[in-house]
């Protein structure tokens, strides 16, 4: 028998994020879910058994300069199925 994973309102809005779209990364969570503590979220996640992996990533900011963000995502060794990039 499989025990219920218990999320709470912000843990929950994450995770949909993370299985709607494949990843997410700190500032997708910034700006689209008003999250600014996404890496609290993952640990939370995780401690609760959720398989969630990440690594660093280079992103353009609107003075089209490169910046590294952590990018998440649940399972497999890598985000490269992200639908949201």
């Amino acid at each position: 028998m499989t025990e219920e994973i218990v999320l709470n309102t912000t843990q929950r809005r994450v995770f949909d994020y993370i299985t709607e779209f494949g990843s997410i990364t700190t500032l997708q969570a910034f700006v689209d879910l008003g999250e600014s503590r996404l890496s609290a979220r993952i640990w939370e996640l995780r401690n609760k058994g959720i398989p969630i992996k990440g690594e660093k990533v280079k992103v353009k900011n609107r003075f089209g300069e490169s910046r590294c963000v952590k990018k998440y995502w649940i399972g497999a060794e890598n985000g490269n199925q992200s639908k949201a990039g």
